[in-house]
């Protein structure tokens, strides 16, 4: 049994920190913050269920929230860009998605580890390497000693300057709004909702309850004056419903506004005895809705290469070179997406946006499913341990 530390409390960290617990290791997560309630929603799709499969956690997660089948894109007017059938998707993908609350998730998670596992309200200053394993300097003046660290600490990861160096974000050059409205929707028009340099999705999360996001090209650093709310309730004032109401069915106080910043994924995820994972790893921006699912199939995959690996740091390099690739892929594709979707000057994100419409449906759910199906995530196997 050995002794890990997770830094990070995160979606990463807790469900990294459940697959090693799992496998009888002693874990401790570390977490900065006191209070990880907050957020809006989070879709997860069939390759992270089928992630929450491995670790045991599928079941506890559909029920936590609702299931998902359209994936519909409409213009600002209403007019369907692309509406596939329900059925169809679902049978690609091999289930429905499910949308919940990420305090929902972060609870389900959480519940899966010994009592007393997560530290929070301390932040690692420093990470060094000792004959045994690794030692965090904490910002409580505290030393705690391990035979192995996951870094599961966000963008700005401790852990991976330590392994890497400096890390350079890149702002995106457009600010994302989050939010979960009282009021229920047509589940036929889950998905997005597309005008000129900017987008709003919007799922149906249980009966009573809608998560949504906005996008929209904006200078770094920026706010509304007259409060996020009521700047999205005039920009989006014209658009076709639900939009409208489902903005004015949100507590002010509840809209998250946060600047999308991107970098490239760590040149270095594994040294030795200390791993990367979920954003500290490889970041991703929003528009596939892989973020945190990423994060589940790096500690379902992570766990499955402890098992077949002879020790800890044969286990890490071996998780990095069986993950790279796809998380590359995905990151990629994402930070496309969101070029797209802003491009300058409107006019040319409403050319890029409609001409979305013109590949058949069958290549797009082909190519979704590529990304997003339970049989997109993959466990290494003895041979992927021994190749590595």
């Amino acid at each position: 049994m050995a002794e890990i530390a997770v830094v990070g409390a995160g979606i990463a960290g807790l469900a990294t920190a459940a697959a090693l617990t799992q496998r009888g290791h002693s874990v401790t997560v570390i977490e900065e913050r006191t209070d990880t309630s907050s957020g809006a929603g989070i879709s997860i799709w069939p390759n992270a269920l089928a992630a929450l499969d491995e670790l045991g956690l599928g079941d506890k997660v559909r029920a936590a929230g609702g299931r998902i089948t359209a994936g519909a894109i409409r213009w600002k007017d209403g007019r369907w860009l692309r509406r596939p059938a329900g059925e169809r998707i679902v049978t690609a993908l091999g289930e429905p998605l499910v949308v919940l609350q990420r305090a929902a998730l972060r609870d389900v998670l959480a519940a899966a580890l010994t009592p007393g596992t997560v530290v929070d309200g301390v932040a690692v200053r420093a990470v060094t390497t000792t004959p045994t394993g690794v030692r965090l300097q904490l910002t409580d003046s505290s030393i705690r000693d391990a035979d192995a660290v996951v870094g599961a600490d966000g963008t700005g990861s401790v852990v991976a300057r330590h392994l890497n160096g400096a890390l350079t974000h890149r702002y995106a050059g457009y600010t994302a709004w989050r939010g979960v409205a009282s009021i229920a929707i047509d589940p036929d028009l889950a998905g997005e909702t597309m005008g000129a340099g900017a987008e709003v999705g919007h799922v149906p999360m249980g009966p009573d309850r809608t998560y949504w996001f906005a996008t929209e090209r904006a200078t770094e650093g920026a706010s509304a004056p007259e409060g996020e709310r009521a700047y999205l309730r005039t920009k989006f004032a014209s658009w076709a419903a639900p939009i409208p109401a489902m903005l004015a069915a949100t507590e002010p106080a509840e809209v998250l506004r946060n600047d999308l910043y991107d970098r490239s994924p760590a040149k270095r995820w594994a040294v030795g005895p200390m791993v990367l994972v979920g954003d500290a790893a490889h970041p991703m921006r929003p528009h596939l809705g892989q973020g945190g699912c990423q994060a589940l199939e790096d500690a379902a995959v992570l766990g499955a290469f402890v098992d077949l690996c002879p020790d800890l740091p044969t286990a890490f390099v071996a998780f990095e070179s069986f993950r790279r690739g796809r998380v590359r892929t995905i990151a990629t594709e994402s930070r496309l997406i969101g070029r797209v979707v802003n491009l300058r000057p409107a006019a040319l994100s409403a050319l890029a946006s409609s001409a979305t419409v013109v590949l058949p449906e069958f290549l797009v759910t082909r190519h979704l499913a590529s990304i997003a199906a339970r049989s997109a995530f993959r466990l290494p196997t003895g041979n992927d341990a021994q190749s590595a």
